[in-house]
């Protein structure tokens, strides 16, 4: 078990849904059962995963946190204003943060647009801040990984939209080691909607499942990611000879 050498008291404490003011929970994003449901998510100070399946609202909630504590939508610092198409929901008006006394810094990686962030940074001639080699002269990986190292500089509140699309398998394991140093040992605080069950298995993370009940807590190991998994790696021919049925 790893031990948290370092206790900080993170950014965010919660994220509250200003219940009161939305116009109406039949309409998207308010439609979405996490979304319809939430009341108030806490967070931990260190290390919150959003799964669940596709078109949960883990993109979605993760968006408007990051839209409300200030940060861009398609991603970057808070200093960044562009927008390519403007697509965010309107969740972030109606969510209010529950903030510590630190003064929040951070940035907001999204593995979909990362592109877009990657020409602001050209444009803005500010690429010595991100290793000095254009984003756009790496690949997909090397780049995500590349903001990451260059800009988790510690102390920040740090977002995370399916890192795992730009990812290999052991390039995974490289952000896992980044974002222990960085919430364990440099005051960081961390919240990353993820479908890898290799980054939500991190230890003493908390864990939001999305489903069409909601939103609520769920042990790693009863992750439909993890069961799936797990299983498919012991046994794939059982997950073949189900799948590939001719079906009459």
């Amino acid at each position: 078990m790893i031990r948290r050498t370092v206790d900080f008291p993170g950014f965010v404490h919660a994220v509250r849904l200003k219940r009161d003011a939305v116009p109406d929970f039949a309409d998207y994003p308010f439609s979405i059962p996490a979304v319809r449901c939430l009341d108030t998510l806490e967070l931990d100070p260190k290390i919150t995963f959003l799964i669940g399946e596709n078109g949960a609202g883990k993109s979605t909630l993760i968006e408007a946190i990051a839209v409300a504590a200030g940060f861009n939508a398609e991603g970057g610092t808070r200093n960044f204003h562009f927008a390519t198409r403007r697509s965010e929901s309107d969740l972030y008006r109606h969510l209010r943060l529950i903030r510590t006394a630190r003064r929040l810094t951070g940035f907001f990686l999204r593995a979909e647009s990362l592109f877009n962030v990657a020409t602001q940074i050209d444009d803005l001639g500010v690429g010595d801040a991100y290793g000095g080699t254009s984003l756009h002269e790496q690949s997909h990986g090397e780049s995500f990984l590349a903001v990451a190292n260059h800009r988790f500089r510690g102390n920040g509140f740090y977002l995370q939209d399916e890192p795992e699309a730009a990812l290999s398998p052991q390039r995974q394991l490289t952000l896992l080691a980044l974002i222990h140093d960085l919430a364990e040992h440099r005051g960081s605080q961390f919240v990353i909607a993820t479908h890898s069950p290799i980054l939500m298995a991190y230890p003493g993370a908390l864990l939001y499942q999305l489903d069409a009940a909601g939103i609520a807590p769920v042990r790693y190991h009863d992750t439909e990611h993890y069961r799936i998994t797990r299983g498919f790696l012991a046994d794939p021919e059982r997950f073949f000879k189900h799948l590939f049925t001719d079906r009459e």
